[in-house]
């Protein structure tokens, strides 16, 4: 049987012998594209898909926004031993425990994402985010029942944790799957504008909830709403999840995979199976992965997450004057995030992915030199230098890392590549800079660390390929007319030569 690469390999006086021969194993290797293969996308179906991803998105980063930005609230609320920094360091290290699990969760929810479908597990995962979050918000203070507040603080974080590992990963999945190619990055950038909307929603809350109630009410019982609004919010996303369908890709993967499995060694076909073929078949680009995402989630959560924290704890300012600060940082964001994800679909996700990253190698330091400096004016310069680098990568993320895995391997190679780095160095963040400046002695090292993880992200970029305009590997080509998938088949055809 020819092999793959028969023609290179073969004699060269055997290729003169017989060319009609090596030309039908080359084309039967690469098939002309016929009209049928080619998926015309439905605009308000994509419209739908976006929106219901766009909001699990929000649901999830609207809980952990509010668990940041009230950090230190549920550190005495949860976690009372008189010491500030210890309350501090107890809370972020329970936060840091919800991407512990969020592995595990991605090993799980994931390899199912590609076996059963996106829509089922991305409809599991907003269940579950929206029962931890607005069960937090029921669990007594340990002044009531002692060791057991913390207890089931922990329990319901695992619980979020988990879900989390399929979410992210699935609802880029989705929303990739479903875009056409050539518009791929400016509907990933709304996944992304979720995000931003998410944290805004628990910043402008937490802020409202401080300048109202004051940290009496606050601690005793105001911590309390964000989460229980969490909860309706996260079940209007999951009535908007259970009206999609499955993305097309899936759809012919399925039907093309039906025969196959129906004949495969159940062990083959199970989960389990699954997860290890990720690890066998794909660990480069799981390693380019895990190295990508570090770096985003490093300087995400320092920005979006740690940054009210820092500006209290570290410089002494208001909690409302620097979360309506950061506000305003990322009501900014929002507002060109989705043009970012347009110069991506143009330029390429490469030159925007590295602008980000050295963005944040160059400017980080001098951008922390400015928030140092306490002046109004300077702390907004300085977060605006930070902002800017981090919408680079927002805007172009969440269509770059799909692109990484082909569609049968997709939904479990991204989630579980996504959240092992998310556990290592996302959720860690917080905790691992409020302990290097109590050891190093200097409110700089929010800016060193940024500065290694970029690094990380400016090799990364520089080895990963360039997918922008490009089907999905393992997937049809994607337009969004007839008359585009009509010329696109068109020039398929080889013309007779006389």
């Amino acid at each position: 049987m020819a092999g793959p690469d028969d023609e290179e390999m073969a004699d060269p006086a055997a290729v003169r012998r017989h060319p009609t021969l090596f030309r039908t194993i080359k084309q039967r290797k690469n098939p002309k594209l016929r009209r049928s293969d080619i998926t015309v996308t439905d605009d308000a179906a994509v419209k739908r898909a976006v929106k219901a991803a766009a909001l699990g998105n929000a649901m999830e980063w609207y809980d952990f926004g509010i668990y940041a930005y009230l950090a230190s609230t549920i550190g005495r609320v949860f976690f009372p031993s008189g010491n500030d920094t210890t309350e501090l360091l107890s809370s972020f290290a329970t936060f840091a425990v919800a991407f512990l699990v969020r592995p595990i969760g991605g090993m799980v929810l994931g390899p199912l994402g590609d076996k059963i479908g996106r829509k089922k597990i991305l409809s599991l995962t907003m269940l579950m985010m929206a029962a931890g979050t607005f069960c937090i918000g029921l669990i007594p203070s340990y002044h009531s029942i002692g060791f057991w507040s913390p207890v089931l603080l922990i329990v319901l974080r695992m619980v979020q944790g988990f879900s989390t590992g399929g979410e992210y990963g699935g609802a880029s999945t989705f929303i990739a799957e479903y875009a056409p190619d050539k518009r791929r990055g400016y509907f990933g950038s709304f996944l992304e504008m979720g995000t931003l909307a998410g944290y805004v929603g628990a910043a402008g809350l937490v802020t409202l909830l401080t300048a109202v109630l004051g940290d009496g009410s606050l601690d005793s019982w105001g911590w309390r709403i964000p989460y229980l609004v969490g909860g309706p919010l996260g079940m209007v996303g999951l009535y908007l999840r259970l009206r999609l369908d499955e993305t097309p890709a899936f759809q012919k993967l399925e039907a093309e995979n039906v025969r196959a499995s129906e004949a495969a060694d159940p062990v083959e076909t199970s989960a389990k199976g699954d997860l290890a073929n990720i690890f066998r078949r794909y660990w480069p680009t799981l390693i380019l992965c895990i190295a990508l995402v570090g770096a985003y989630n490093v300087t995400d959560y320092m920005l979006l997450s740690y940054m009210p924290t820092y500006l209290t704890d570290e410089l002494g300012y208001g909690d409302t004057h620097g979360l309506l600060i950061l506000l305003g940082v990322m009501v900014a964001q929002m507002l060109v995030i989705n043009q970012v994800g347009r110069l991506s679909d143009h330029y390429g996700r490469k030159p925007l992915l590295m602008a980000g990253m050295l963005g944040f190698l160059v400017l980080s330091l001098p951008a922390f030199l400015l928030i140092r400096d306490g002046a109004v004016w300077a702390i907004i310069v300085g977060l605006a230098m930070l902002g800017l680098s981090l919408v680079c990568l927002l805007g172009t993320m969440s269509a770059a890392l799909p692109a990484l895995f082909p569609t049968e391997a997709r939904y479990g190679g991204l989630s579980v590549g996504y959240n092992i780095s998310a556990s290592l160095f996302g959720g860690t963040t917080p905790f691992v800079i409020t302990g290097l400046i109590a050891l190093a002695d200097t409110n700089l090292m929010p800016a060193f660390y940024a500065m290694a993880a970029a690094l990380v992200g400016v090799i990364a970029v520089a080895v990963m390929k360039e997918t922008a305009r490009q089907p999905l590997a393992g997937s049809p080509p994607s337009v969004e007319s007839k008359e585009e998938a009509a010329e696109l088949a068109h020039a398929q055809v080889v013309e007779p030569k006389f």
